[in-house]
């Protein structure tokens, strides 16, 4: 995607790329809360809706792994000061939170019925505290391989 421009050109396109990302990441919080709050207030989950949550997770994990990361790595290797090395150490424990986020969609993304509702509490709950992990873990990835070089492009 940015193969052949400069650093400061790189540096801009990501911090937009990196900015649209975190935008879809606030609403797939915003839908977990009132997933997860209907959930606890009713003890039952609209398929429908849970369907549009699970396809809103799929595009913000497949977004991460197959768009930032890489372009994250790319862009700090481009920068050439090791920074591209935090990478090794966050990405595998983000892989990690990943495979939850997907066993949860492989449950739920084509469910018509949501069955037990105390089921989907407990993955829910579980999806949420991957969740903090996960996004803890990306805003280390964005710090050290991104945010890092802003005085440099400045």
């Amino acid at each position: 995607m940015l193969e052949n421009c400069d650093i400061k050109t790189r540096w801009g396109a990501v911090n937009g790329l990196i900015e649209r990302w975190l935008e879809e990441r606030q609403s797939l919080i915003v839908q977990y809360c009132a997933i997860s709050g209907i959930q606890k207030a009713q003890k039952s989950t609209n398929p429908d809706r849970l369907q549009k949550f699970c396809q809103l997770l799929l595009d913000y994990v497949s977004a991460g792994h197959f768009e930032v990361y890489y372009e994250l790595i790319r862009e700090a290797e481009a920068f050439e000061d090791g920074s591209a090395d935090v990478a090794k150490t966050l990405l595998p424990k983000i892989t990690a939170a990943t495979q939850i986020a997907l066993d949860f969609n492989d449950t739920y993304a084509e469910c018509t019925e949501i069955g037990e509702p105390g089921v989907l509490a407990k993955a829910l709950s579980q999806l949420g505290e991957t969740f903090a992990v996960r996004f803890e873990l990306e805003d280390q990835l964005i710090a050290s391989l991104h945010a890092s070089h802003r005085e440099q492009v400045a």
